[in-house]
């Protein structure tokens, strides 16, 4: 048997990709195991798939950490080796708020939030981090810290559209409301920007005048679940250059 990297999953919610990748680990078609799913939401339907599996499973409850932080100075709860200058000048994602303030403090929140994450992903060594419709935003804190070498990046994410058209939260129904004929799905590593990572693997679907966004959405998970373990097994052969 083919050697098994090592995968971590993060989630927010259901879980069908984390599901397809489980699959594809236990019937041997991927040269991989989840060696650990972790989530933002302590209700996250997929935590409950994972422990069915047998798979280590922790929640790091970010809307808590948030509220718990509210009205307190940050300073003295980010981590020692965050630096919000060096953050502010890698970041490429924009914010619907302009004030400093307010940017200023959600770097610093989602730092205390990442710290966490971070403490309790290293009791389980991992060869790569898979996002699985987890939505949270990484800030370059937390991927410089897993990406610890710059020329193998190890943070992969799945994105519900032909990118680089339609980044965001929503690329099936944008794709759908912009009248698109072809749909589809993207894998990328995840970098420093949304969803702007080096494009690894995309699956495609034809969008017909009977569809629905219901419909397309239908379409797109079916070939997400193919795609992702797909691109994995591309990374555990050693067959991904950036």
């Amino acid at each position: 048997m083919a050697h098994k990297i090592g995968v971590g999953v993060l989630i927010s919610g259901g879980g069908t990709n984390l599901q397809a990748i489980i699959d594809s680990s236990e019937s041997n078609r991927l040269d991989a195991r989840v060696v650990f799913v972790a989530s933002d939401n302590p209700g996250a339907y997929g935590l409950k798939r994972a422990k069915k599996h047998g798979i280590p499973t922790f929640v790091v409850d970010y809307q808590a950490i948030i509220k718990e932080t509210r009205g307190k100075p940050l300073e003295d709860l980010v981590p020692k080796d965050f630096d919000l200058e060096t953050v502010l000048a890698k970041q490429h994602v924009s914010f619907p708020s302009s004030d400093p303030m307010k940017v200023e403090r959600y770097f610093r929140t989602r730092a205390i939030a990442e710290a966490a994450l971070l403490r309790e992903m290293g009791a389980y060594p991992f060869d790569l981090l898979v996002l699985a419709g987890f939505m949270r935003i990484l800030t370059p804190y937390f991927i410089d810290r897993v990406n610890t070498d710059p020329s193998q990046p190890r943070i992969m994410n799945i994105h519900p559209s032909l990118l680089p058209s339609f980044p965001g939260s929503d690329g099936y129904g944008d794709t759908y409301r912009y009248g698109c004929k072809v749909g589809g799905c993207t894998v990328h590593f995840v970098d420093y920007g949304e969803d702007t990572g080096s494009i690894i693997g995309q699956k495609a679907f034809e969008i017909t005048p009977d569809d629905t966004i219901d419909t397309v959405r239908e379409k797109g998970l079916k070939l997400e679940w193919q795609l992702y373990p797909e691109c994995i097994q591309l990374l555990a052969e050693n067959r991904l250059m950036v």
